[in-house]
């Protein structure tokens, strides 16, 4: 058994624990697969835009499989390790796959940015061909630093990880936040604060050529304040569920001093829970991705077709 002996009867809180953290894995798991499915197989949906999200949506279901089921025995039983081989395993897949749903949002912000601020060059610059492109070098950059956890070890044998399973090396203190968070939120903060700018001149420049009629006013209205609740979701949910982790780590990194593990960890999991709140961001909130049709209505044809 992967427990210590006196963890084999778990306790009450263990027991919730694991049923909360199932249930949040279960719905990343559901919440991406009807993203996958929906975009395979109804064609209406096969553009640049959505095959971004569909490397989204995968990048969030293997972290929903494969990172999940790590970090709920980490979480829970606290003291188990398989030496090093088990936190260098446990940490590729979690930092891997969360870099490339991260790096895949930033492409996806990007691909906004020229439909929004570039519209007439839109199809020229994003076509399927850039999309593949954004796609593998997303891939590529996350793979590229799952290798290099695996290499070159998280924990260099820091009292066999008894107090911390997070990177104590130069790979992971500086490469793998450069490139995990701070350099795409700083460019998703720029891209999207660019297409906010972009898109409330363009709703004043409306405003300006009607009427000023109530009704005009209304529309412009609503138009701000839905590009404002756009905006605000996306990169609201992405600090609020990344950032705390991120700033922790920094603090651990400047400071050296250990952070406890539990903090960490509740930390952590607010950044996988990411993974689980993606699909219903950019799947249910965003008419683009839904097309003409009502998105549910497909997917409960589709699931009712092939039950017939």
């Amino acid at each position: 058994s992967i427990f210590p002996s006196h963890l084999c009867k778990p306790s009450i809180i263990c027991v919730l624990v694991y049923i909360f953290l199932g249930l949040l894995s279960i719905s990343t798991i559901f919440g991406n697969l009807l993203v996958i499915i929906s975009i395979t197989y109804f064609k209406q949906l096969h553009t640049p835009t959505n095959c971004l999200v569909l490397s989204l949506a995968v990048a969030d279901l293997l972290v929903g499989v494969l990172v999940f089921p790590f970090s709920m025995v980490f979480t829970v039983t606290s003291c188990v390790y398989h030496e090093d081989l088990f936190c260098k395993i446990r940490d590729s897949f979690d930092v891997s796959l969360c870099t490339s749903s991260i790096l895949n949002l930033c492409c996806i912000s990007i691909d906004r940015y020229y439909a929004v601020c570039q519209p007439l060059t839109y199809r020229t610059k994003i076509n399927i061909h850039v999309t593949v492109i954004m796609i593998l070098v997303s891939w590529s950059v996350s793979v590229l630093i799952g290798i290099g956890i695996i290499i070159a070890g998280f924990t260099l044998n820091y009292e066999k990880c008894k107090e911390n399973c997070f990177i104590y090396v130069l790979l992971g203190d500086i490469l793998a936040p450069v490139f995990s968070f701070y350099l795409p939120m700083i460019v998703m903060l720029c891209i999207y604060l660019k297409i906010f700018l972009v898109a409330q001149k363009q709703a004043c420049s409306i405003q300006n050529t009607t009427c000023q009629s109530l009704k005009s006013r209304a529309t412009v209205s609503k138009m701000e304040r839905k590009a404002t609740k756009t905006l605000a979701t996306v990169m609201g949910v992405f600090l609020m569920c990344c950032t705390p982790f991120f700033l922790c780590f920094a603090f651990q990194f400047f400071t050296h001093e250990s952070v406890p593990v539990s903090v960490l960890e509740t930390l952590n999991w607010f950044a996988l829970s990411n993974s689980t709140l993606n699909p219903f961001i950019y799947a249910f909130f965003y008419s683009w991705f839904r097309g003409p049709d009502v998105f549910l209505w497909e997917i409960t044809s589709f699931l009712c077709y092939h039950e017939n």
